[in-house]
């Protein structure tokens, strides 16, 4: 169980997120939507502490997060597996270097920097490539991928860190519907098939709507909505986005999910099991 209690950020005089209390349970698929500067991405970075809390606590079991430094930070960074809109892959290295550089977490620095590794770890990389039907472009440079290609490898990357946690920033903001969809997908399939839980913050209503289990809305870093998203009403999407109220449902990716059906995308080779 991941809580938060309390929890405050500050950035000079603007407050980012502002006592936050909510749980995380193990497994779940949650969506984190508002509007821009709402607090999302400040509320996923605390939790992998790329920023520290001003105020509050953020406990996992009984690991005080907060207050963790050296070799257990950069144990609990791996844990956590940051996906971010922008895919952050070294672009002139090959794909299957870049999913291999998700073990930096965990293995020895040097090694990985001079591409050093296991037989083992080349075969997971693989494997997750694989699942991602991305196996056939191993060998490519990360540039010359499509933006939908590079964010399923630094979703395979994010495998590599063995996580229990996946904390997904804006993973689908910069796709077209198509991508998106399998951003998603992908995303949503490893939820379901690894149970590792999967926070995710995103721009549209449909997205989060059509792959989540739990939604949680915020305005001016406070949660004002958590549930289900067939609680999310009207009035409630009106507290979260104000006057973006009605710009907030992405109509081209609520077709293509629709098109494709449930029963197709779980049938889907490239999210299948590599074990």
């Amino acid at each position: 169980m991941l809580e938060l209690k309390n929890v405050t950020k500050r950035f000079g005089d603007t407050v980012a997120v502002n006592n936050v209390s909510t749980q995380f349970a193990p497994g779940q698929m949650v969506g984190v939507i508002g509007r821009s500067g709402a607090g999302k991405s400040t509320l996923l970075r605390l939790i992998n502490r790329l920023a520290t809390a001003d105020e509050g606590q953020i406990i996992s079991g009984d690991v005080n997060v907060g207050g963790l430094s050296g070799n257990a930070l950069r144990a609990w960074r791996a844990r956590c597996a940051m996906i971010f809109q922008q895919f952050n892959l070294v672009n002139r290295l090959d794909v299957l270097t870049n999913v291999l550089i998700g073990r930096i977490g965990s293995a020895a620095t040097m090694p990985v920097m001079f591409k050093h590794f296991s037989a083992t770890d080349r075969a997971n990389a693989a494997m997750a490539l694989d699942r991602l039907d991305l196996l056939s472009q191993a060998l490519q440079r990360a540039d010359t991928l499509s933006g939908g290609q590079q964010q399923r490898v630094a979703i395979a990357r994010a495998l590599m860190q063995k996580p229990t946690l996946i904390l997904a920033d804006e993973p689908i903001a910069s796709l077209d519907p198509r991508n998106a969809r399998l951003v998603m997908e992908a995303l949503r399939t490893i939820n379901q098939q690894d149970k590792i839980t999967v926070i995710t913050n995103l721009h549209t209503l449909d997205a989060a709507r059509a792959y989540c289990d739990r939604i949680i809305g915020m305005a001016h870093g406070h949660v004002v909505f958590d549930g289900k998203p067939a609680q999310l009403t009207g009035a409630m999407i009106q507290q979260i986005y104000g006057d973006d109220s009605e710009t907030v449902v992405d109509e081209s990716l609520t077709s293509t999910i629709a098109a494709t059906g449930p029963s197709d995308r779980a049938g889907k080779r490239q999210l299948e099991m590599a074990h």
